[in-house]
C-alpha cells in the first residue's frame, strides 16, 4: 500500500506554496529516477504528499487560460488587495481566498495508475463523497471540470470546487480549490474557469447549508475519503 504524508500548511501566500509544491515534486521525481537505476531489493520507498491549504485573496491564471477573464487591472488588483499569477496548471482563471479549502496533491501516478482523466475524476469524486456528508449531491458536468450542484428553484448550476492539474513525470502538482467558507463577492472580479454562462455559477458549503462549516471537520473527512479513493495509508515522514 502506498504512504502519503499529510501536511497542513495553513494559510500559506500562494506563491511560496507553488514553490513548496515544485520542492516536493522535485523530490519524487528525484526518487523515481534513482530508483530507475537501482534493482528492486535496493530501491527507496515513494513517498506521497497531500497538502491542504488556504491563500491570502489571490487570481491564478492557468496555462490554457484568457486574460480577457479577469476583469480587474493592475490598478484595480492593488486597490482591492489582490495577487495575480500566470501558473502552469491546467484551466483558466480561478480565485483563491480565505475559508477555502485548496489541496495539492503530490502523488507519484506510476505507483497508482498513469491516466490523468481517471486521477481528476478521482478529486472530483473525493469531493462528492465529502459534501455527500452534508446532504448535498455534487455531480460533474460534461465538458468541464470540477464539482457541480444542479439547478434548483432560482439557482442556476453550482460550481462548488474547481481542478487544474499540472504533472512532470507522472508526478501530480497542483489540484483542488474546495469551496467551503469561501467569499463569494470575490469571483465577481473574474470569469471564473473561463465560463460565461447564464445558467451557471460558483457556490460554497456555507451558503448551501446556512450556515459557517467547520474548516478542520471537512479536511478530516476530505482526507479520509482520499485515503479510500487511492487506496493508501497515512504516514509521517
Amino acid at each position: 500500500m502506498q504512504k502519503v504524508v499529510f501536511q497542513d500548511l495553513g494559510l500559506i501566500p500562494y506563491k511560496k506554496a507553488w514553490d513548496y509544491q515544485e520542492g516536493k515534486l522535485k523530490e519524487l521525481v528525484d526518487r523515481k529516477l534513482r530508483n530507475r537505476k537501482l534493482e528492486p531489493g535496493q530501491q527507496e520507498e515513494q513517498l506521497h504528499y497531500l497538502l491542504f491549504c488556504e491563500h491570502p485573496p489571490v487570481y491564478t491564471l492557468g496555462k490554457s487560460g484568457s486574460m480577457d477573464n479577469l476583469l480587474l487591472d493592475e490598478e484595480g488588483l492593488n486597490r482591492e488587495g489582490f495577487e495575480f499569477f500566470r501558473i502552469n496548471r491546467g484551466g483558466d482563471i480561478t480565485y483563491h481566498g480565505p475559508g477555502q479549502l485548496v489541496g495539492y496533491p503530490i502523488f507519484d501516478l506510476d505507483c497508482f495508475f498513469t491516466d490523468v482523466h481517471k486521477y481528476v475524476r478521482y478529486l472530483e469524486e473525493a469531493i462528492i463523497r465529502t459534501i455527500a456528508e452534508y446532504g448535498l449531491e455534487g455531480g460533474r458536468e460534461k465538458g468541464y471540470t470540477g464539482v457541480w450542484l444542479e439547478a434548483t428553484g432560482q439557482l442556476p448550476k453550482r460550481k462548488i470546487c474547481a481542478i487544474g492539474v499540472h504533472l512532470s513525470r507522472w508526478v501530480t502538482m497542483h489540484g483542488f480549490a474546495f469551496n467551503v467558507n469561501t467569499q463569494l463577492s470575490h469571483f465577481e472580479n473574474i470569469i471564473p474557469c473561463g465560463i460565461d454562462e447564464k445558467d451557471k455559477g460558483v457556490t460554497s458549503l456555507a451558503r448551501e447549508m446556512g450556515r459557517e462549516i467547520p474548516l478542520d471537520e471537512v479536511k478530516d473527512k476530505l482526507r479520509q475519503h482520499f485515503a479510500v479513493l487511492f487506496g493508501f495509508e497515512f504516514t509521517g515522514q
